[in-house]
C-alpha cells in the first residue's frame, strides 16, 4: 500500500523524537537525518550499477540492521558510514558525526538500545523509498524538510537559523521570477545558504532545471545541505563550506578572481550580524563589494550581506534577502547605503512580513527584492515613474505553535500583487521616487511611512448616544453589501434626524429579513452557480486521474481556477476562498491522490491493528484511506444506517426514562436513596428482598416513572427500572447484530466497487461535498458580518443617554419605596 504522506512524516517525528532523550534537537537532528539519507540512497542505489551514489559493500542500510544489538554498533556503524561516505564524495558531510559519542548517545547498553531503535525506526515498510515517488513530488525529500523545518521548530531561539521556513522561501521564489525561466543552466546562489531549504525551494518554482550554488559557514549546516540536494535530485549543486561568504566567498571567477555572478540570488543572512567583517578589511575588499565611505556598520552586517548580493548578480539578474526592518529605516551610514541603492534603482520592492516567522528570532522581516535589469529598464524614467513597489503583508498569518505561519492565500495574494505590481488599499502601493527621495521621506523606506494599513477605528458617535439614532456614516461604511444589496439599506432603514437613521424593524428579526431578501437569495443563487460550475469542471479532470499523477500540479490546477472563478466577485475574497480549497487538500486531497498516483484508483479495505503496552495486538475493525466505509455505507446502505440509527434514539430514549426514574426516586425519601449505586444487581437484590416479604400484592400497570407513587409503588419502580435495563439490553445486543451486519455487508462491498463507483465516491462523495461545505461558509460568514454589524450599531444607539438616565432615576424610586415600606429610614 502506498505511503500516506501525513501519517508518516508525523509518525517519523514522533519516533524520532521519542529517542532524542537529553539531547539538544539541534545535534540530535544529525543522527537522525544522516541515517535518513543512508536509508534513501540504500533503497533507491544498492541496485543500480549506473546510480548516482554507489553503495559500497558493508556501507548500506542493511549493513545498518545487522549491526541491531551488538555491543560495537556505534563504531561499527561509524565504519559504515564513513565506506559510504568516502565511496561517493561525502567525507565530513555524513561522516561528520560518531556513532560512538557516549556523551550524546549514553554508555553501554543505553548507547545500544538506542542505536538500535534508531535503526528500527527506518525498518518501517512504509518507508520503502524506492517504491514510493510520485514524480515531481519527492516523499523523501519532504520527509526530510518536514524534519528539519521541526528541528529546527525545536532548536530554540539561537539554532534554529538552519532553515528558511518552507511559506517564506516560496514567496522569495515567485518575486524573482524563476518560474518563468524556460531554458536550462541558468544559475541561482545563495551565499548563506544553511541547510539548502531556500535554494531547494527556487528549483522547485522554475520550470527547467537550474543550477544551484550555495554557501555556508557551519560545517554541520553545509553537510545537512549536501545531503537535501542529493535527497531532491539536485546531486550536482555546488555547496561550499567552512567559510563566511563575507570573508572568503568561494564561488568566484578563477580567470579573474572576481565574484562569480549569477542569474538570481535568494539568500536568509543572519540578522544583523555582530562579527560580519572577521577575516577580511572591507575598506580593502578585493570584490569592490562596498563604495568609499559606505562601509556597513561593524555591528551590523544586514546591508554587507545585501551589497554582496548585488555584487554577486548578473546585468539582468534577479535577488531577494531577507532582512530585518530596521535597513528600511536605520540612519548613519546605512541611510547613505539606502540612498545609494535607491538612486541606483537596485530595489525593485519591498514586502514586509509578519513578525515571529522564524525560527532564529521573533523580530519581524522584510524581503527586499532587486532587480538589476529593472534598474536599467527604468533609469531614463521620470521621478514619477520609477520607484520601488511596497507590499505590507504583516497582517496576513495563522498561529502555529509558538511561531507565526504564511497560509496559502498569504503566499498566493502577496506573489500575485507584487508580481503584478497591483495596488490594494492598506496592502500594496507603488511609490515614486520622487515621493522616497522627498524632504520628508528623505530616502526612509519604513513601509508605514507609504502604506497605511491600519485597521479604521470604530468611533462611537457622542450624539447618537445622546440622542439616538444610527449614524449614517456607519451605515455607509457597508457600501459593499448596498452595491450588492441595493434596495435592503431602505428595506432595513428609515430616516431619523438629519445625519442619522431608524432601523425599521426589531433587531432581533434582522438576519431572517435579510436573508429572505430578494436581492440576497439572487445573490446567494450566483455564488452558488460560481461554485457547482467549478466542480463540474474539476469533478471531470479529478476523475480522470490517473497512476503516475503529479499531486502538486494537480493542486496547481483546481486551486488556481477556483481563485480565477472568484476573481472581480463582490463580497467575496478569492484568497479565502482559494484557503478553504487548499486547507482541504493539505487535510486530506494530498494524502489522496499520492494514493492514487501510486495505486490509482484503488479501494482496498485493511485491518486497524494495534498494540498495548504489553506488545499484545488488537484488531479494531477496518478501514480504507482513499474510500472511508462512511461513504460506501452512506451510498450504497443507507437504509440499514438509518434503522440502526432508529435503534439507537429508542436506546437512548430507553437511557433518559431510565435516568428519569433514577433521579426521581434518588431523593432523600426516595426508592434508590439507600443505594450506593443505582444498577441492575442492586435493584434486582432489593426486588427479591421486597417480594419475599409482601409477594401476594398485585402490582399496577404503571407506565410512567413519576406515576409509580402508590401504595404499592417499590416493588412497580423497581420491576418498571428492571423492565427498561432489560429492554436496553435486547436493544444493544440487536444494534450490535445489525451492525455487524451492515459490516459485513459494506465489507463485501468494496470487493465489487468498480472503478467508476470508486471515483464517484472519492470525488463526488468525499472531495467535492467537503469543499463545497466549506466555501459555502464563506458566504454565510460574509452574510452574518452584515447581520452582526447592523445589530452591533443597533443596541450601541437604542438607549439614548437621557433614557438611561430617566430608567436610572426610576428604578431608584422603586427601590427607595420598597425600602421604605421594610421600615428603613435615611437621609
Amino acid at each position: 500500500m502506498a505511503i500516506k504522506k501525513s501519517e508518516l512524516y508525523s509518525s517519523l517525528w514522533a519516533s524520532c523524537d521519542k529517542l532524542r532523550g537529553s539531547m539538544e534537537p539541534s545535534q540530535y537532528k544529525d543522527y537522525v537525518l544522516v541515517l535518513l539519507f543512508v536509508k534513501y540512497v540504500s533503497d533507491k542505489y544498492a541496485n543500480d550499477p549506473n546510480g548516482l551514489i554507489k553503495i559500497p559493500k558493508g556501507g548500506g542500510f542493511s549493513d545498518l540492521q545487522a549491526l541491531k544489538g551488538q555491543k560495537d554498533i556505534g563504531e561499527k556503524m561509524d565504519i559504515a558510514i564513513s565506506a559510504l561516505a568516502k565511496e561517493n564524495d561525502l567525507e565530513k558531510v555524513i561522516d561528520n558525526i560518531s556513532f560512538q559519542d557516549d556523551e550524546k548517545l549514553g554508555k553501554g547498553k543505553e548507547m545500544v538500545d538506542k542505536l538500535t531503535d534508531l535503526i528500527a525506526i527506518f525498518e518501517n515498510p512504509s518507508l520503502d523509498f524506492s517504491k514510493n515517488r510520485a514524480e515531481g513530488d519527492d516523499i523523501l525529500g519532504d520527509a526530510y524538510e518536514y524534519l528539519m523545518r521541526h528541528f529546527a521548530s525545536e532548536s530554540g531561539k539561537s539554532k534554529g537559523e538552519f532553515y528558511t521556513p518552507a511559506e517564506v522561501s516560496r514567496v522569495l521564489a515567485k518575486v524573482i521570477g524563476v518560474t518563468k525561466v524556460t531554458k536550462d543552466k541558468q544559475t541561482v546562489y545563495d551565499p548563506t545558504c544553511g541547510s539548502g531549504s531556500l535554494l531547494l525551494k527556487v528549483a522547485e518554482e522554475a520550470e527547467s532545471k537550474v543550477n544551484l550554488y550555495g554557501q555556508e559557514k557551519e560545517t554541520s549546516n553545509a553537510a545537512l545541505a549536501r545531503m537535501n540536494m542529493i535527497l531532491h535530485n539536485n546531486p550536482e549543486a555546488v555547496i561550499e563550506k567552512g567559510q563566511s561568504t563575507m570573508s572568503v566567498p568561494l564561488h568566484t571567477d578563477k580567470a579573474t578572481g572576481k565574484l562569480k555572478t549569477f542569474d538570481f540570488v535568494v539568500a536568509n543572512p543572519p540578522f544583523s550580524s555582530k562579527n560580519w567583517m572577521d577575516g577580511f578589511d572591507p575598506t580593502n575588499d578585493l570584490y569592490n563589494r562596498f563604495e568609499s565611505g559606505k562601509i556597513p556598520p561593524a555591528k551590523n552586517g544586514d546591508y554587507a550581506f545585501l551589497l554582496h548580493i548585488i555584487k554577486s548578480l548578473k546585468s539582468k539578474g534577479k535577488g531577494a534577502c531577507i532582512l530585518p526592518h530596521g535597513v528600511l529605516f536605520r540612519g548613519n551610514v546605512e541611510s547613505e547605503i539606502r540612498k545609494s541603492l535607491i538612486e541606483k534603482g537596485y530595489i525593485k520592492g519591498i514586502i514586509g512580513l509578519p513578525a515571529n516567522l522564524f525560527y532564529g528570532t521573533g523580530i519581524p522581516a522584510c524581503v527586499i527584492v532587486i532587480d538589476m535589469e529593472n534598474a536599467e529598464a527604468t533609469k531614463d524614467l521620470s521621478e514619477d515613474e520609477r520607484g520601488i513597489f511596497m507590499v505590507d503583508a504583516s497582517k496576513g498569518f495563522i498561529k502555529d505553535g509558538n511561531k507565526n505561519r504564511l497560509r496559502e492565500q498569504d503566499i498566493h495574494k502577496i506573489t500575485d500583487i507584487f508580481n503584478k505590481q497591483i495596488e490594494v488599499p492598506k496592502f500594496s502601493r507603488f511609490v515614486s521616487y520622487k515621493e522616497i527621495s522627498d524632504q520628508k521621506n528623505d530616502f526612509n523606506l519604513n513601509i508605514p511611512r507609504y502604506i497605511d494599513s491600519q485597521e479604521i477605528e470604530d468611533i462611537q458617535d457622542i450624539e447618537a448616544h445622546l440622542l439616538g439614532g444610527i449614524p449614517n456614516a456607519d451605515i455607509d461604511a457597508l457600501q459593499d453589501y448596498w452595491k450588492v444589496y441595493p434596495s435592503l439599506r431602505k428595506q432595513l432603514f428609515k430616516d431619523g434626524r438629519k445625519g442619522y437613521s431608524l432601523l425599521t424593524i426589531e433587531h432581533s428579526q434582522l438576519k431572517n429579513e435579510i436573508f429572505s431578501h430578494p436581492e440576497f437569495v439572487t445573490f446567494s443563487k450566483e455564488m452558488d452557480d460560481l461554485f457547482t460550475n467549478w466542480k463540474k469542471r474539476n469533478t471531470t479532470f479529478l476523475k480522470a486521474l490517473a497512476i503516475g499523477v503529479k499531486p502538486k500540479q494537480t493542486s496547481h490546477s483546481i486551486s488556481e481556477d477556483i481563485l480565477q472563478t472568484y476573481t472581480g466577485k463582490a463580497l467575496m475574497d478569492k484568497y479565502d476562498v482559494y484557503q478553504h480549497l487548499m486547507n482541504y487538500w493539505n487535510e486530506v486531497m494530498q494524502d489522496d491522490c499520492y494514493l492514487i498516483a501510486v495505486d490509482g484508483w484503488k479501494a482496498e479495505p485493511y485491518r486497524i491493528l494495534t498494540k498495548n503496552k504489553a506488545g499484545k495486538e488488537t484488531d479494531k475493525g477496518w478501514d480504507c484511506d482513499l474510500v472511508p466505509k462512511s461513504l460506501v455505507i452512506n451510498r450504497y446502505f443507507l437504509a440499514e444506517k438509518k434503522a440502526i440509527e432508529k435503534l439507537e434514539a429508542e436506546r437512548e430514549t430507553l437511557a433518559a426514562t431510565t435516568q428519569e426514574l433514577e433521579e426521581e426516586h434518588s431523593g432523600e425519601e426516595g426508592y434508590f436513596s439507600d443505594y450506593d449505586k443505582v444498577n441492575k444487581a442492586n435493584v434486582q437484590k432489593r426486588l427479591k428482598e421486597l417480594v419475599a416479604t409482601k409477594p401476594k400484592a398485585k402490582k399496577q400497570d404503571l407506565p410512567l416513572a413519576a406515576e409509580a407513587e402508590t401504595s404499592y409503588g417499590e416493588q412497580a419502580v423497581l420491576e418498571q427500572y428492571l423492565d427498561l435495563t432489560e429492554k436496553q439490553t435486547e436493544l444493544n445486543k440487536k444494534i450490535k447484530e445489525v451492525e455487524a451486519e451492515l459490516d459485513k455487508l459494506t465489507l463485501a462491498r468494496y470487493k465489487t466497487l468498480t472503478d467508476t463507483e470508486i471515483k464517484q465516491l472519492v470525488v463526488d462523495d468525499k472531495w467535492m461535498a467537503s469543499i463545497e461545505r466549506s466555501v459555502k461558509t464563506e458566504m454565510e460568514r460574509i452574510s452574518q458580518r452584515l447581520t452582526q454589524r447592523i445589530k452591533e450599531l443597533t443596541e450601541r444607539y437604542e438607549t439614548p443617554l437621557p433614557k438611561q438616565t430617566t430608567d436610572a432615576v426610576e428604578l431608584e424610586d422603586k427601590v427607595s419605596a420598597h425600602l421604605q415600606k421594610m421600615g428603613f429610614v435615611w437621609s
